[in-house]
């Protein structure tokens, strides 16, 4: 096993930026970026026995259960690429799941070292998810306050009519916020408690947000 792997959790409200600063961090630390939306994408494509389980829960309209959910991240764990650690994104979302994936890492001797948690103010939030602007044409992204087109309403590189997807209303934005912090502020606590937890200050240049959060894990 590679010497003192890595194990560290990326958790952030819609809209903090978290997957941006994700595939930095993958670079910077050379880790596998496990995200819980990828492997189900994986699984199911594949069809592999978990992604068959996870498609009967959907096709029946019921939310994929956690031992599901947890038996696809303990077996991406088991990957070659994760012997020297991982960047988790996306999961654990619940206590019960960070609960089971602890048990899934100590079994093999391991812990979550880090968790990085970047804050930013919900109506900074709202303001950025509920301006977001897409071209109906070739899908290229906007935003009313942070890329503006040449022309009010017009994309720049095609002409096509910039349009508002339906989940970036303000009413579907304050629902994902209130979802995220009833299903994580516990979550929150529980890693705080373990001594593991570094608040980041998300309200701040892509660049700054970054270095925060490589300098929160320089003692790794």
């Amino acid at each position: 096993m590679t010497k003192n792997p890595k194990y560290i959790i990326l958790l952030g409200p819609p809209a903090s930026g978290k997957g941006t600063q994700a595939a930095k961090l993958r670079q910077a630390l050379e880790l596998p970026h496990v995200a819980s939306g990828d492997l189900f994408r994986y699984n199911l494509k594949n069809k592999t026995e978990l992604g068959l389980k996870a498609k009967a829960y959907m096709d029946s309209g019921a939310l994929v259960p956690d031992d599901v959910t947890i038996a696809m991240v303990s077996d991406r764990l088991s990957w070659p690429d994760c012997a020297g650690g991982a960047l988790l994104d996306g999961f654990p979302r619940t206590i019960a799941q960070a609960e089971a994936l602890d048990h899934v890492l100590a079994e093999k001797g391991l812990r979550i070292n880090r968790v990085l948690n970047i804050l930013v103010p919900d109506e900074v939030l709202v303001a950025r998810i509920t301006g977001r602007r897409l071209c109906r044409i070739c899908g290229e992204p906007y935003h009313i306050l942070y890329k503006l087109p040449q022309v009010e309403g017009i994309c720049d590189l095609d002409g096509g009519e910039l349009y508002q997807r339906d989940d970036d209303t303000e009413e579907t934005a304050q629902n994902r916020l209130k979802v995220y912090w009833e299903q994580t502020s516990p979550l929150i606590a529980y890693y705080r408690e373990q001594g593991v937890s570094v608040d980041i200050n998300g309200d701040q240049s892509i660049k700054a947000v970054t270095e925060e959060l490589m300098n929160a894990v320089t003692d790794l």
